[in-house]
């Protein structure tokens, strides 16, 4: 598995440096999600077993409390991005838009071509927002960021899975901490771990922003953990990173960006 591993890092690498072609910055490949009425959240009778399960990672009650209760969504028709939007799409819209907020994870604010096919990161949510607005205007489409009700489904599926490729957790299935990589990694880097609907990295890699803010779920209750009082109003993030253990990746799992660098911000688009 290792070795297998390295290879594919390896083979991104070469795509980084010579092309990707996966990487269309105004096409970007996008994933038809077709009408549902969705099952989210979980169940509040789950919580002292998730909290048991991933007490060792430092997981408070709270945190598992804020993905109560389920709830149902309608979720009507809609595409989202394949893949999260990379260093290089970025650099494109740095380039074309004259934004001036360089990524902070850009050394020396130097686009970092070796990773023109990794998830950008760290981004503020106004400067994921404004990427969209400009990729609208440049393509004649409608660009914007995932709901969070659309982000869960699609992580989870149908069957509403823990993770996106089922209820257990798998190494090689998601670049979260346990694998040891310790840096983002190629777009589509682990196959194994696509979610229902063939969409990638939706667990690890980077977290991504929603278009949603927090707010408790239907008949939940506001939680007013660290997050809330550090950064007071905060936008919902999904799907953990390569800095994050296992429990940030769960498909329920809500979060947002404390402004540290530990936090990896990217986003995929909608």
């Amino acid at each position: 598995r290792h070795h297998d591993k390295v290879v594919r890092y390896a083979a991104g690498t070469l795509l980084a440096l010579r092309g990707d072609p996966r990487i269309i910055p105004l096409d970007p490949p996008m994933v038809i999600i077709p009408e549902a009425l969705a099952t989210l959240g979980l169940e509040p009778e789950r919580v002292d077993a998730v909290v048991e399960q991933y007490r060792s990672f430092g997981v408070v009650r709270d945190w598992i409390v804020k993905e109560c209760p389920t709830y149902q969504s309608q979720i009507s028709s809609f595409k989202i991005g394949r893949y999260c939007v990379s260093n290089l799409e970025y650099r494109d819209f740095l380039l074309d838009s004259g934004h001036t907020q360089i990524p902070s994870s850009w050394d020396f604010g130097a686009f970092p071509i070796h990773r023109a096919n990794h998830p950008v990161f760290t981004v503020a949510p106004g400067d994921a927002e404004t990427y969209c607005q400009w990729l609208s205007a440049q393509s004649g489409r409608r660009f914007r960021l995932p709901t969070e009700p659309e982000w869960e489904y699609v992580a989870g599926g149908k069957d509403h899975y823990v993770f996106p490729w089922g209820d257990d957790y798998a190494l090689d299935h998601a670049n979260t901490i346990e694998e040891l990589v310790l840096s983002t990694t190629p777009i589509g880097m682990y196959p194994l771990g696509q979610s229902p609907f063939g969409v990638m990295d939706m667990a690890g890699n980077v977290e991504e922003y929603t278009a949603d803010h927090y707010r408790p779920y239907p008949n939940g209750e506001i939680i007013t953990d660290d997050l809330a009082i550090t950064e007071g109003q905060y936008r919902i993030a999904r799907g953990g990173s390569f800095t994050r253990f296992r429990d940030l990746a769960r498909t329920t799992r809500r979060h947002g960006w404390f402004k540290k660098d530990i936090y990896c911000m990217g986003f995929r688009l909608a």
